[in-house]
């Protein structure tokens, strides 16, 4: 109760009637460094979503369905009440603050965590006063780590399979066709890709912190010049790119007079935006270049497929390890964690984990985003159910993958939902589609199977993967419904790479994940259209252990059959006799 006593004192001291904290940088990433981990720092929910409102005699954190459970353990004692989003009788954000605050009142917030969006959607629906100048978090916290600094290093074109010098022409013509001059990207991830660089200055993304600023063709980047060595300073300079501290653009833009600028309102923060509006035409689009890194190029799709090759040979052996070992040595998650872990930094290639990874044992699983540091880190026995998603980002590519693994004597109810959640994933990988699809048209094809057993799983079917970037990338996924917060609706294209991962989740009981990536593909084209259908890119066993082989259609089971021997004739080549063996056996026909 301490940190949110303290911090409602400072809004009394400072008049402000509520306080927003979302979960966000000065860039609206979605996993932030840990200097910006206020919310978790005020709460102790460390789960990547969730936003608080705090008044002098209140304070609540919403958050989505994947942390439900999470959040309801980490807020007790908090003094913070959990909102569930979506719920029935939930409000939004918007909407209590719209019951709670009056014409005089104050709403503050850091503006340079807030994006264009919501300050707009604030600015519109709320008529009260607003601060978006003061940073009280700050003031609380006494030992806030510093901004990280860590050195920027080139990704080679062997890697990224385009200059950069093309993509800065592709995106001016882009800026132009949307009839703007001028572009504010901030984006991490985007500014990564556009200048084939990458950094470490958020855990498992390899980004730095940067705005880019192009006012009629002429490129500034605005990056703290400590974290620029000699080779990236002449990438930069061959490619025309002016250098200025990183703190510079809030004046740099304020400077900015009778331009056309185009911004993304999603990505752009509120200070930003409130610098340029009155001097300038503000165009509101979607960064072009969102769409143009999520169409993967044939190098970064050739070299994804070798980083799961890589990555499925790690998560195999692991498979091998954890049914030989649970009965015979004391483990448990973090055990089980741990040595997955070191069986992917084995290879050379590997830059980081791509996400924290999740495993959970038996009524553990039934938690999403559960994690075993925080959670319980229960001790693992030969029976029941042990999930683990787990990626990494290699040189070569960002993997995603979940397997669900018996650790012995599996019942048929543990089969039912196994062998369901199985066909739900087989029924979405062989679908084929007509060019304009979303997937959201698609995500029925995923969920179906579970739904005929009325259940369902409160997050989407599957997101956009990034190339050496985030592991979830806009604006492709699999959803049944639009939700605001995700741009992840867009229209199916080849070259995009999402995932594809239905589960089923019952609270205190278990949880069942299956997960791969799926690459889009053209079929075919006739006098019908153009068809579209996806390539599974995931090579590691389903455990057969958990498969009930009479639930499936006899289409299901040759799709499992010819993606098993796929996965043994991928990953076979790097595994010794006692493990091309067990995999011999994991791999067989059913």
């Amino acid at each position: 109760m301490k940190r949110i006593e303290e911090f409602q004192f400072l809004l009394r001291k400072n008049n402000i009637a509520a306080y927003i904290i979302p979960t966000a940088d000065y860039h609206q990433s979605e996993y932030v460094s840990d200097y910006f981990k206020g919310r978790s720092f005020l709460s102790g929910f460390t789960g990547s979503a969730g936003t608080i409102v705090v008044t002098p005699s209140d304070a609540r954190l919403w958050t989505d369905g994947r942390y439900f459970i999470q959040a309801q353990n980490q807020l007790k004692d908090s003094g913070i009440a959990l909102m569930k989003m979506g719920m029935q009788n939930v409000p939004t954000i918007l909407e209590y603050l719209k019951s709670i605050l009056k014409p005089d009142d104050v709403l503050a917030f850091d503006g340079k965590v807030i994006n264009t969006a919501s300050f707009l959607t604030y600015e519109k629906e709320l008529k009260c006063k607003f601060e978006l100048n003061i940073d009280l978090i700050n003031e609380i916290w006494q030992d806030r780590p510093a901004l990280p600094n860590k050195m920027i290093y080139e990704l080679i074109e062997y890697y990224s399979g385009e200059s950069t010098k093309s993509k800065i022409e592709r995106l001016i013509k882009k800026i132009k066709e949307k009839k703007a001059n001028t572009h504010i990207l901030t984006s991490l991830e985007d500014q990564a890709w556009l200048y084939n660089l990458r950094g470490d200055d958020v855990d498992h993304t390899p980004v730095f912190l940067a705005y880019t600023v192009i006012v009629d063709e002429e490129i500034h980047l605005f990056v703290d010049n400590k974290k620029i060595n000699s080779n990236v300073n002449k990438i930069l300079q061959s490619n025309g790119i002016k250098l200025h501290p990183y703190d510079d653009v809030y004046s740099f833009v304020a400077g900015l007079r009778h331009k056309n600028i185009l911004i993304d309102k999603d990505k752009v923060n509120s200070v930003l935006y409130n610098n340029i509006k009155a001097n300038n035409q503000i165009i509101f689009a979607q960064n072009p270049t969102i769409l143009m890194k999520a169409i993967k190029n044939e190098t970064e799709i050739k070299n994804t497929k070798h980083a799961h090759i890589l990555d499925g040979v790690a998560v195999t052996k692991f498979m091998k390890w954890i049914k030989e070992n649970v009965a015979t040595k004391d483990l448990t998650e973090l055990d089980a964690q741990n040595y997955l872990e070191k069986l992917r930094r084995k290879e050379e290639s590997l830059i980081s984990l791509s996400f924290d990874t999740i495993c959970a044992y038996k009524e553990n699983a039934a938690m999403m985003h559960y994690n075993a540091i925080t959670g319980n880190n229960s001790r693992l026995h030969p029976e029941g159910m042990l999930l683990v998603d787990s990626g990494g980002t290699y040189l070569y590519g960002t993997t995603d993958i979940t397997r669900t693994i018996s650790l012995g004597n599996p019942s048929q109810e543990e089969k039912l939902y196994f062998t369901t959640v199985l066909k739900s994933v087989i029924d979405l990988a062989d679908t084929v589609f007509l060019k304009g699809c979303t997937g959201q048209n698609l995500d029925i094809k995923a969920r179906g199977p579970i739904w005929k057993l009325l259940i369902d799983y409160k997050c989407g079917t599957g997101h956009g993967v990034g190339h050496i970037l985030s592991v979830h990338e806009a604006p492709n996924g699999f959803r049944w419904q639009t939700v605001k917060e995700r741009n992840d609706s867009a229209v199916l294209e080849p070259g995009m790479i999402t995932t594809d991962e239905p589960g089923i989740y019952l609270e205190n009981k278990l949880g069942i994940r299956t997960e791969n990536e799926l690459l889009c593909k053209e079929v075919t084209s006739n006098e019908f259209g153009t068809f579209y259908g996806f390539e599974t890119i995931t090579y590691a066993p389903i455990d057969l252990d958990l498969i009930e082989p009479s639930y499936l259609s006899t289409d299901e089971r040759n799709w499992l059959n010819d993606y098993h021997k796929m996965v043994y004739d991928k990953i076979s080549p790097y595994l010794d006799d006692k493990e091309n063996e067990w995999l011999k056996n994991y791999t067989r026909k059913i």
